[in-house]
This record gives C-alpha cells, sequence and structure tokens, in this order.
C-alpha cells in the first residue's frame, strides 16, 4: 500500500492535496465535501487587510476606540476609491468571517488554514490572533502587491514583505505560510529573507488577474482567467532551486489540475499542491479522481511514498545552478531552431 503521507506547516497530512484559498470554502457544505473528497487540508477564503480598515473605521465612526486603519484612510468613500471595489459587504467583514472559519473547524478532521490577504503593517496584522482563536491551523498570508510607484526601490517592497511577516509571525502562536508571486529581482534571496523572518511555508505562485481593456467603451474591466497545466512549469522551476536550500515547507499552487500535475510539484520538492481551478471547472469530486490516478501513477512505478518521490527533480545537487540555466536555455533554443529550420525545409515529420 502506497503511503501518500506528508506534512506541511507542521501540520500532518493524509495526502499532498490541498484546497487553496478560493470563494469556494465560503460553503460549509463545500468545505464538508472536500473533505470528503480526499483533501488533506482547507485554506479558507482570505480576509482582507481592506475589510478590516473598514470595519475599524466604522467603529470608530460609531464612536468605538478601534485605532487600526491606516492614517491613509478616514472613511468608507475613500476605502471604495482607493480600492474599487465594495469591501463592505464581502464576505459579510472580519466578525463573519471569524465565525464562518470556527464553524468550519468543527465541520472537518483535517487542518484548516486561514488566508489573511494585506500588503501593508500596521495595527490591522493583529487579527491574525482572531483566526488562531477561531481554531485554524496556521495562518497563510497572502501578499497579493504589485509595485507601480516609480519610487518605489526594490529593497523597500523585500523590506515591506518582511516586515509584514514579522508583525504577524509576533501575533500568534501558529504557523506562518507566506504565499507571494514571481517578480522580485533575486526571487532565492527574498524566499531566504522570508524564511528568516518567521515564514515556516511558501506558496510559489500568487495568481495576478490583470484587467482587460474594453475598446468599444474604453475602460478598464476586470478579467479572472482559470488556470491550466501550463501555468505548472514556473512553479515546478522555482521550487525545484529552492527545495534543500532554504529552510521552508513548499506549497506548489496554480495550474495543478490532475495526479501528473501532482507528481511533478512533490518531485520538485513541493510538500504538498494545492488546487481551485481544477475545483471551479470539474467540481469539489475532482479530488477523489486525482487521489485514485495519483495512487495508481506511484504503484505502477514502485514508489512506496510520497518521501521517495519528494525531490527526485531538485537541483540541490547542481553545483552552479546559474550554470544550470544557462545550459537549459540553451538548449531550449538550440532544440526549437532545430524543428523550425526542419518546417522550413519541407522535410518529411515538418
Amino acid at each position: 500500500m502506497v503511503d501518500l503521507t506528508t506534512s506541511y506547516l507542521g501540520l500532518n497530512l493524509k495526502n499532498p492535496l490541498v484546497a487553496s484559498s478560493s470563494p469556494l470554502t465560503a460553503s460549509l457544505d463545500n468545505v464538508r465535501r472536500m473533505e470528503d473528497a480526499g483533501a488533506a487540508a482547507i485554506v479558507m477564503h482570505s480576509l482582507f487587510e481592506e475589510q478590516i480598515t473598514l470595519a475599524g473605521a466604522q467603529q470608530r465612526n460609531a464612536g468605538a476606540d478601534v485605532p487600526i486603519w491606516p492614517e491613509r484612510l478616514t472613511s468608507q468613500a475613500d476605502l471604495r476609491e482607493i480600492y474599487l471595489g465594495d469591501v463592505a459587504t464581502y464576505n459579510q467583514g472580519p466578525d463573519a468571517h471569524f465565525e464562518h472559519l470556527y464553524q468550519a473547524k468543527k465541520a472537518v478532521g483535517i487542518p484548516v488554514i486561514a488566508s489573511l490577504n494585506g500588503t501593508s503593517g500596521g495595527e490591522w496584522t493583529r487579527y491574525a490572533a482572531a483566526l488562531e482563536d477561531a481554531g485554524a491551523d496556521a495562518v497563510e498570508l497572502n501578499t497579493y502587491y504589485l509595485p507601480t510607484s516609480l519610487r518605489t526601490a526594490s529593497k523597500a517592497v523585500e523590506q515591506r514583505y518582511c516586515d509584514l511577516v514579522k508583525q504577524v509571525k509576533n501575533t500568534v502562536q501558529i504557523p506562518v505560510a507566506v504565499k507571494l508571486n514571481p517578480y522580485f529581482s533575486s526571487l532565492a534571496n527574498m524566499a531566504q529573507k522570508l524564511n528568516r523572518a518567521g515564514a515556516k511555508g511558501l506558496a510559489l505562485f500568487n495568481r495576478f488577474y490583470l484587467p482587460d481593456f474594453d475598446l468599444e467603451r474604453m475602460e478598464v474591466i476586470p478579467n479572472l482567467a482559470l488556470s491550466d497545466s501550463s501555468e505548472l512549469t514556473l512553479r515546478l522551476h522555482w521550487v525545484a532551486i529552492l527545495y534543500g536550500r532554504v529552510k521552508a515547507d513548499f506549497a506548489v499552487t496554480g495550474g495543478v489540475h490532475t495526479a501528473q500535475d501532482v507528481v511533478k510539484a512533490i518531485a520538485a520538492g513541493a510538500n504538498v499542491a494545492m488546487m481551485t481551478s481544477a475545483l471551479l471547472k470539474h467540481g469539489v469530486g475532482h479530488f477523489a479522481k486525482v487521489l485514485a490516478d495519483l495512487r495508481h501513477w506511484m504503484e505502477a512505478r514502485k514508489y512506496q511514498s510520497i518521501r521517495a518521490l519528494r525531490g527526485q527533480m531538485a537541483l540541490q545537487s547542481i553545483a552552479d545552478s546559474d550554470a544550470f540555466e544557462r545550459a537549459n536555455y540553451i538548449r531550449v533554443i538550440a532544440s526549437y531552431g532545430e524543428r523550425a529550420a526542419t518546417a522550413a525545409s519541407g522535410e518529411p515529420g515538418s
């Protein structure tokens, strides 16, 4: 019998399949169905910094002494203007979020990871403790932030992330993971900094939902496209580079749809593989199919455990990873050039 158990953030999991943060977890029925279908852990939908800030502003307007909002925001109108969204009604605010998390934890026997979504330091980060009090087994800090100011230096961005991790970590006793983006000039160094700041795990990578242009009305419009397996390669690339070199647990998130995707993630060095788009496309029951296919793949190839598979494709044994990157780049360009030359000549098989 194949041993599918693994660990992530110090949590013992029955397999490496984890439901990543999504609106699906807003339903307790979905949370239960995820566990029934085989999910080993669930990351709840996010509690946003903006929600907390707005709640604080509303309490302040009502006369309560809850100084948790940034100086730049003084009213609900300011929030809506800056963030371009009605955060007043999203998920009904922090109190409802804590209650839902509490009920979700009671409803299932698998670990439940809270998601705290924010980018700036401040008093709002103390709400991480409320997530812990509600029963969260860990906190995933979702740092969805893309700096656009010409005056913002890369060093300041990196320090902002590290300070945020330290603030959250100092607020809770449970493990903290960071879900980050790949847009750093030296991602490997940044991963190490986040780990040293207190991040026990790194979830690679956040997906930026970039807007599109409506050319008829000349307006910027929201655009959300679900992932597919083609997005997996960037995640595999970086987990394989970081595994064994940065002392953190790794989650691959974005592009995980099949058992083969899960195998690749584990072979690169990930502890777990997280899914959302696949569940939105195929339903929560998709966990069961992926799990059965994963078990079949491992049995057919005589792998006895996830531990035996983990890190098989990592780069930790490569002395000069920079040289490896260049060699891979050259091979890709050369092989494509050969195919292009064959196609242009009209030779058979082109």
